[in-house]
């Protein structure tokens, strides 16, 4: 029987955009450079501009995301014989815990059980819409969260570009365009 939190059943959401605010952030920090506030405001009146069914379609994209990310971590651990749960979930929440100006505290449970939930085969978007809407204090957290993982896979990959290209990869492949 086929839970109600099967991935399959999820949203895809706009993982275009997700991946290009990702990868942005991803940049910056890589090329330890301070937030530039142009392009601050350039990301942030495209994302004013969307209606909330896009601005859903993005959370939906990032939730995408954790869930590819975590399956990814999951493989590459179980190969090595070890818990994505025992070494990329506290990694994560011990970082968020570590960032108490970016990040609101009680938002960190929630990332917690999000990253469990997508550990262990089950859709970030259908877990959270069970508890209602995203909050404010969520949408922080839920960023830092996506960025967290992509950089450890990075880092494990040793390549800049590893989180990126694994996502436009799949994003070609269901388009039926050619990997490069």
């Amino acid at each position: 029987m086929v839970s109600a939190f099967d991935p399959r059943r999820a949203p895809v959401g706009d993982l275009g955009t997700a991946l290009l605010i990702l990868d942005s952030r991803l940049k910056q920090v890589r090329e330890e450079r301070r937030e530039d506030p142009a392009e601050r405001e350039l990301i942030e009146r495209f994302l004013r501009s969307f209606d909330l069914d896009a601005a859903d379609d993005v959370l939906n994209g990032a939730c995408s995301l954790i869930y590819l990310y975590m399956e990814w971590l999951r493989q590459a651990h179980e190969a090595n014989d070890s818990d994505v749960m025992e070494h990329v979930v506290p990694y994560v929440v011990g970082t968020l815990r570590e960032m108490p100006r970016s990040v609101r505290p009680e938002a960190i449970p929630t990332m917690s059980a999000m990253l469990t939930a997508a550990a262990i085969g089950v859709s970030p978007t259908l877990w959270r819409r069970q508890y209602g809407p995203w909050t404010e204090a969520e949408m922080n957290a839920l960023e830092v969260t996506c960025f967290l993982l992509a950089d450890h896979i990075n880092r494990i990959s040793d390549d800049h570009d590893a989180a990126t290209q694994m996502i436009a990869r799949l994003l070609d492949a269901a388009e039926g365009e050619p990997a490069p």
